[in-house]
């Protein structure tokens, strides 16, 4: 299968990738489908419900508000996030939707909108069904969906066979392990990122693919900005105080005559902070791979361009390259989604990611960009996914911090090293997935183990995000 640097990296909204932005991206198929079947002018009542982890943390990662607004024809890369409350608030106010903005049907969302968090769809814990009804109540049309993390929504055919995409292009080098990765450098002679970018071209033109990742560079800087900017109270219920715009004013005072040599460390946390808090709030972020983990590919990317001598535009689109190549490998052969197999495939991926591009924009041979990312993933493996409430704020915003200085660490262990190591990246991936699998499911965005019943007792679909 064909994946995209632009399958990995996309703007969205927050709180989450999986449990957000796929659902919105779900509910406006499912409308589009009755369109073009020319069923929604028939359609006088919906139905949907949400499975597992969708019904269980659903209300915490706003996914009732993201499939309300998918099933408008609202698009998480386009959609105004100024006007969201206003939206939602009508819907709720009315008690009906505009399908596509142009059927009007009745919808409750108490009786319309079900999270079933005792259930379980069979093919992933992210399973959605919707329903559409006719006036005299006959079924026109039932879909099951499944967000499978990052953003990523298969239909039920596609999910059943573990397809990741349907795209069969046919790529100049394609890949599906590291190992295959590292041979394709071997005997071309071309970076990871040239390798990418050569794979790109199947789709866009070199130029394109560079201003669109300048772009997405661009987004996640003006996130970072924003959240240095930005104060108050987190939405959900659990009155988390926003601190990046307090760190920043701090570090910015202190930056002059401050000897720590140290002190870029607290920048990179107040980077990652800056992005979660931004994403927890329901801003405008680029999944990285996953909403979750947001704030380290950022992060680390700003510590280069800033600290880092001689950063131009040409690493930045290395940096990105690189760090999808390595994403890739674990959407193919893991998984990025919380859900599924626990936070070590959502800040432990990006962790990966991260690293191995920072030490390819450092210099770092293919060997040691694969080093970077096994190093980083070694050290995240069972790595739980246990938010409090079922909000993305404690501790998954710490933890964006912590993973992105974690792997600065890890490039530049790599970068002393000669790219020789015992462990495979590939193998850390399979017992990444071997751990996910074996992992307790209260362990995997359930919001029913860890921290998550551990520290304070919140109960779960109370707190609403």
């Amino acid at each position: 299968m064909a994946i995209s640097v632009f399958d990995i990296f996309k703007v969205g909204i927050g709180p989450s990738s999986s449990h957000t932005v796929g659902p919105m991206r779900a509910a406006k198929i499912f409308a589009e489908e009755l369109q073009v079947s020319g069923k929604l002018h028939l359609t006088k009542r919906l139905k949907v419900e949400l499975y597992g982890s969708l019904g269980a943390t659903g209300k915490g990662h706003g996914s009732p508000k993201a499939i309300m607004l998918g099933l408008l024809g609202e698009d998480p890369e386009a959609v105004d996030v100024c006007e969201i409350s206003e939206q939602i608030n009508h819907i709720r106010a009315t008690e009906h939707i505009s399908l596509l903005g142009n059927q009007k049907i009745r919808f409750t969302e108490n009786t319309d909108l079900l999270l079933l968090r005792n259930e379980t769809l069979p093919l992933h814990a992210n399973g959605m069904v919707f329903t559409a009804y006719n006036r005299e109540k006959k079924a026109l049309d039932t879909r099951v969906y499944y967000s499978v993390g990052g953003g990523f929504v298969l239909d039920e055919s596609a999910a059943n066979i573990g397809m990741i995409t349907k795209d069969q292009t046919e790529l100049p080098y394609p890949f599906s392990t590291g190992e295959e990765l590292l041979a394709l450098t071997a005997k071309t002679g071309l970076s990871i990122s040239s390798i990418m970018l050569e794979n790109e071209t199947a789709w866009h033109t070199r130029e394109d693919v560079k201003v669109r990742l300048l772009t997405l560079s661009e987004v996640m800087n003006n996130c970072i900005d924003l959240g240095c900017q930005s104060e108050g109270i987190l939405p959900g219920g659990l009155k988390v105080k926003r601190r990046a715009a307090h760190l920043y004013r701090k570090l910015k005072n202190l930056d002059s005559d401050n000897q720590d040599p140290l002190k870029v460390l607290d920048w990179v946390s107040l980077y990652a902070l800056a992005v979660n808090e931004e994403n927890a709030a329901g801003g405008r972020i680029v999944t990285a791979p996953t909403n979750g983990a947001a704030g380290i590919i950022p992060a680390v990317l700003r510590y280069y361009i800033r600290f880092c001598k001689g950063a131009r535009d040409e690493d930045v689109v290395a940096f990105l390259l690189t760090a999808a190549a390595i994403g890739i490998l674990y959407k193919e052969n893991a998984s990025i989604s919380g859900a599924e197999v626990g936070c070590q495939g959502e800040v432990g991926s990006a962790y990966s990611m991260a690293a191995g591009a920072l030490t390819e924009v450092l210099g770092g041979t293919p060997e040691q960009v694969e080093n970077a990312a096994e190093i980083a993933m070694e050290h995240n493996l069972g790595l739980t996914c246990d938010p409090i409430g079922g909000l993305v704020q404690i501790p998954c915003i710490e933890r964006n911090a912590m993973a992105s200085i974690k792997a600065i660490s890890a490039a530049r262990m790599a970068l002393r090293g000669d790219g020789k190591h015992f462990v495979s990246l590939d193998k850390v991936i399979k017992t990444m997935r071997e751990t996910g699998k074996d992992m307790k499911e209260k362990y995997k965005e359930t919001a029913r183990g860890g921290l998550a019943t551990n520290v304070i007792d919140v109960p779960i679909n109370i707190i609403e995000c």
